[in-house]
């Protein structure tokens, strides 16, 4: 009965998007290249190269700032790999290499934009039988791959599956400047006949994860590990998951990941509405462990060859995950982007200000130093501003910088209506005033998302002007530290 009079509140919460956002939310995408149903659309690679440039423009504009990358899609990559063939969506051959690397490409334009990016793994599915993926891993590893109808599987209940992914997702660790490793389909196929108990089968697959976790953060600890597992983790005592959920079902114990620290984030696949999307929004909710939880919407729903969803349905659950304090992910990209019934839109006012990332404290907790000092230089429509590289406690060489900017001085760093520019690589960076006296404060923040006490800086002639259009400042800023 609590949970139930707890979702009707903020059911009634939602109805008013304008509420404070939060400092603090993960705000994703998943970019699928699969068919190059999200990206790529061309196999020219300059085309490929613009085109993924606009798409993260775009994304940045309405202030997300984690993108899920499809890296390894069915045993096959975009990103040149020793031991799988690049996939057919880059060239419209497989096997062939565009002549760049699409990976590293997004990771570093997503820096540029002060965004995350993921590298997203499919894990248990390889694909067509005949294909050149699944065909090369059963070369090699004979009697691994299960067939069931046309498409093949790597077998989780055997340990050269975990060892395999483990592998594959530290080398991508090694080579990459990834800030996270994603895993998609780490569960048992739903066409998969189950011979062993649901328990030995869960056992199963979290020797999987927890080979992958040790691969992972014995390379890089700060990078962010997480799955995308079903929408609904079990049955819970009011509403049925009508038998389709992670725990029994898939044998997925993703909760369990969060509290045994396997993994740092979930990004559950929750594209339903109504009671079969606000009970279980709560259940990860209050099973997420001080972890970070951010639900997948169903925005492919609202265009009309799908289900026609009102843009109401998502837009509430946005609100709701909100005032739970969850982030949000939208599947797909393309449906995002590409303002169906209005989302991008509402998304831009959802979002009216940047957000960070959750910090990951529970694996590195020590704040690096404040910035020293802060130099601003006022110019004719901008001011400039310069800082001293700050010191990384942790024991890394990698920081990253958040501007503040408001009317008040000292600038309240808490307030996210003040936050102008996040994940700043540079130590210098230009700030449209718009005729404005404006303070200032930057923070330095480390890999686990942890920032420093702030260093602030007073207005450049004194006199605070009043009523600042907080959106016209952040809009007009957004990409000219990139220029």
């Amino acid at each position: 009965m609590k949970t139930i009079i707890r979702i009707f509140i903020l059911l009634w919460l939602s109805l008013n998007v304008s509420a404070q956002t939060p400092k603090h939310e993960v705000r994703a995408v998943w970019l699928t290249t699969i068919g190059g149903i999200d990206w790529p659309s061309s196999h020219s690679s300059w085309q490929q190269r613009q085109e993924l440039t606009a798409i993260l423009d775009q994304l940045r504009q309405a202030n997300i700032n984690t993108v899920m990358f499809q890296a390894r899609v069915r045993a096959s990559t975009v990103f040149p790999c020793a031991d799988e063939p690049w996939d057919v969506c880059i060239t419209g051959t497989p096997g062939q290499s565009p002549g760049y690397d699409p990976l590293q490409f997004c990771i570093d334009e997503c820096h540029k934009r002060g965004m995350q990016c993921h590298a997203w793994i499919v894990t248990i599915p390889v694909g067509k039988w005949n294909t050149n993926g699944c065909k090369q891993i059963r070369q090699r590893f004979p009697n691994l791959i299960r067939k069931i109808g046309d498409e093949g599987y790597m077998n989780p209940e055997m340990p050269q599956t975990g060892d395999y992914l483990a592998r594959f997702c530290a080398e991508v660790t090694r080579r990459y400047d990834v800030d996270g490793i994603h895993l998609d389909y780490i569960r048992y196929p739903e066409t998969w006949k189950l011979k062993v108990s649901r328990d030995q089968g869960r056992q199963y697959i979290t020797d999987i994860v927890r080979k992958i976790n040790r691969a992972v953060k014995s390379v890089k600890p700060w990078v962010m590990l997480s799955c995308s597992p079903i929408g609904k983790f079990d049955d819970l005592s009011r509403y049925r998951s009508s038998g389709w959920n992670a725990y029994t079902t898939v044998c997925q114990d993703a909760q369990g990941w969060l509290r045994s620290g396997l993994m740092d984030a979930l990004f559950p696949m929750m594209y339903f509405q109504g009671n079969n999307f606000y009970p279980f929004a709560v259940d990860w909710k209050q099973h997420s462990y001080g972890r970070i939880v951010a639900p997948g919407l169903a925005v492919y729903m609202l265009h009309p060859r799908e289900k026609n969803w009102p843009l109401e349905v998502v837009t509430r659950e946005m609100s709701v995950l909100r005032d739970l304090g969850l982030g949000c992910t939208f599947f797909r990209s393309k449906f995002l982007t590409d303002n169906t019934k209005g989302i991008y839109t509402f998304t831009q006012d959802f979002n009216l200000y940047p957000a960070l990332i959750p910090p990951m404290t529970w694996v590195g907790r020590q704040a690096p130093l404040a910035v020293s000092a802060i130099n601003v230089r006022r110019g004719i429509n901008h001011d400039f501003l310069s800082w001293n590289k700050a010191r990384d406690l942790s024991g890394g060489d990698y920081l990253l910088y958040n501007i503040y900017a408001s009317e008040q001085y000292p600038v309240d760093v808490t307030d996210a209506r003040n936050l102008v520019v996040t994940r700043c690589q540079q130590l210098s960076v230009s700030i449209p005033h718009k005729g404005r006296s404006l303070n200032y404060a930057v923070t330095a923040t480390d890999r686990y998302g942890n920032e420093s006490t702030p260093t602030g800086s007073i207005g450049t002639n004194g006199k605070m002007p009043k009523n600042i259009d907080f959106r016209q400042l952040i809009m007009g800023n957004s990409l000219k530290k990139y220029k």
